[in-house]
Parts: structure tokens; C-alpha cells; sequence
């Protein structure tokens, strides 16, 4: 695109620009994706054992734009780990990630993640309602199939909560004989039913017991925590909007294209 004339420029930009605008009117949005350079590094983050919270609210960021950030920073995290090939194997530490309502991210990323990514040290924990949700995502982004059996493939440790007739008619294949449907269908509040890989054999299924959510906590070292990440990490966003302002020169009268 850079070697063509402005008029071809202006053709060229025209459905590039139609995809990413609705990204770019949202403030919050532009500001993360605007910016030129990274604040912190997802390969430092895995390589020195540092923890990166990604909140993604569809309430505070819209729908569009969480799934957007989230398969950006998996995608990023897949990358780091894949980097690690040139790295002595016993000098990669593990790296965890976590990923609720997995369903929202589910493309084929994690299929390369769950078939590969294990031989780097990054480990993957995923957490959805039902089965169906990985085979509407999948559909989503053409994997459907893959994705399913990629999961149900490559996943060693399985937890399951209380779940519907149609899962547990699934499930119990992985459970029995020590658990069956009725038992899925009826598991007490705070309990899982498990089933463990112990040195890449499934262990006997068993019930497992959660501690209830922990309540109170120091409110004032979580907000000092989240003001170190922020002055170590972040930036003024006052000074990131003038840069993206100025780079995208907005407010300026466009410059007339004259077709050769």
C-alpha cells in the first residue's frame, strides 16, 4: 500500500477503514489499540513468572470490542509461547492461563494451544456453561469440529459443576462408572466431580470439595497494587490522546486527491 499513488491510497483505505472504525469512535478502544508501542511485554510476563488481569466487560467495553481485545491477547500469549522454541526446555517456566466464559475467545488460537502449546510450559485453564457453547463458537469461526474434539482431545484434568440433562448425558462417559447422569445433575453447591491426569493416565473420578468465596480482605493493598501497575505500566491517557490525535490528524480539513 505504501508504494502506491494517493488516489490508489484512497481506494485502498476505504474498506480498511470502514472494519476498524467502529473500534476507533469508541475513546477507551483507540487508546489501547492507537498506540504505537506496547507498555509491557507478554514474553517478559511469561518468561519472569509475572501475572497479567485482563478485564474484559461487555458492559464497560461492548461486546465487539472484548472479543477483539481478547483474541488480540491470546493470540500474543500463543506467540510468546511458541517463542520459547528457541529456549532451553528446562529453562521455561510455566505459564498459566486462565480464561472464563471460554466460549467468547474460542477460535482456532486455542486449537494450536491445546496441541501444542503444552511442550512450551504455557497451561491452559478454561471455564464455560455447556457443551454447546464450544461447538456455536467454533461454528462462529469455522472450526467447529476441531475445536470440539481439539478440547475434549488434548484436556487431561476435567471439573465439572452441576450441569443440564444433555451434558450429562456426555459427560458420564467421562465419569463413570463412579458417577453416572443423576449424580451430574445433582452435584451440591461448593462441590466438582474431577477427574485428574496423574502422568498422562486419568485418575478414578471423585468429589471434590471448593472453599466458599473468602470475605473482606485489605481493600487498601489492592488499590496500591493496582497504582504501582498503573505508574509502572500505564500512561497518562491525556498524553495518549493527543498522540493518537495527532497521528490520525483529526480535525484537520482532508487533502484534495486528484486522480492521474
Amino acid at each position: 500500500m505504501a508504494q502506491t499513488t494517493d488516489f490508489h491510497k484512497s481506494e485502498m483505505l476505504g474498506p480498511v477503514i470502514s472494519k476498524i472504525g467502529a473500534f476507533m469512535t469508541n475513546r477507551l478502544m483507540r487508546n489501547i489499540i492507537g498506540q504505537q508501542k506496547s507498555t509491557f511485554s507478554i514474553q517478559q510476563i511469561m518468561d519472569e513468572g509475572k501475572i497479567l488481569l485482563v478485564k474484559l466487560s461487555k458492559g464497560k467495553v461492548g461486546e465487539l470490542n472484548m472479543k477483539l481485545l481478547g483474541l488480540i491477547i491470546v493470540a500474543k500469549i500463543q506467540m510468546g509461547a511458541m517463542a520459547r522454541a528457541r529456549m532451553p526446555k528446562e529453562q521455561r517456566k510455566d505459564f498459566y492461563l486462565y480464561v472464563d466464559e471460554f466460549q467468547n475467545f474460542a477460535t482456532d488460537s486455542f486449537e494450536s494451544i491445546l496441541s501444542e502449546a503444552r511442550k512450551y510450559a504455557l497451561n491452559l485453564i478454561i471455564a464455560h456453561q455447556y457443551i454447546a457453547q464450544i461447538e456455536q463458537a467454533g461454528e462462529m469461526h469455522g472450526v467447529q469440529a476441531r475445536l470440539r474434539e481439539a478440547v475434549f482431545g488434548n484436556v487431561g484434568t476435567i471439573l465439572c459443576g452441576r450441569i443440564g440433562a444433555e451434558d450429562a448425558e456426555i459427560m458420564e462417559k467421562v465419569f463413570k462408572p463412579t458417577f453416572d447422569q443423576h449424580d451430574l445433575l445433582n452435584i451440591d453447591k461448593f462441590h466438582a466431580y474431577a477427574v485428574l491426569a496423574i502422568d498422562n493416565v486419568a485418575s478414578k473420578p471423585f468429589d471434590m470439595a471448593f472453599l466458599p468465596p473468602i470475605q473482606g480482605g485489605d481493600l487498601k493493598v489492592a488499590e496500591l497494587v493496582k497504582q504501582t501497575s498503573r505508574t509502572t505500566y500505564g500512561q497518562d491517557a491525556r498524553l495518549v490522546d493527543e498522540e493518537v490525535i495527532q497521528r490520525m490528524k483529526l480535525g484537520q480539513p482532508l487533502r484534495t486527491v486528484r486522480p492521474r
